[in-house]
């Protein structure tokens, strides 16, 4: 079982930057992919990006590209997500999942998932 932690999520107005962190406790996840996924207020969960468990590969949503940047540190149990140029469609909570037994794109697929973090961008 792994527990994951979101944090640093807050209020930002258009243009800025925040720096979202995943911390995992219980078994390391240092096995698993790591994606990060947003809801929106009345929209379905989306997937916003995906860093590999073995590589440094990585996959951006469309909407993400060049403005957002995953990483993960094995050795400290941590991921991240670096977002810049924030836009007010970015606003949502944002999640941390790990453990795809499926597509790394898919919520339905992830087994471990964090409480979730408010992201808000206004103008």
């Amino acid at each position: 079982q792994v527990q994951l932690v979101e944090s640093g999520g807050g209020l930002v107005q258009t243009g800025g930057s925040l720096r979202l962190s995943c911390a995992a406790s219980g078994r390391t996840f240092d096995s698993y992919s790591v994606a990060w996924f947003r809801q929106a207020p009345g929209r379905v969960r989306e997937f916003v990006a995906w860093i590999a468990w073995n590589s440094p590969a990585t996959a951006y949503a469309e909407s993400v590209k060049g403005r957002f940047l995953i990483a993960r540190n094995n050795a400290e149990n941590t991921a991240s997500l670096q977002m810049s140029s924030l836009r007010r469609d970015d606003t949502g909570v944002y999640y941390c999942a790990a453990y795809s037994t499926g597509r790394y794109n898919s919520a339905e697929d992830y087994r471990y998932w964090g409480q979730g973090t408010q992201v808000t961008v206004s103008s």
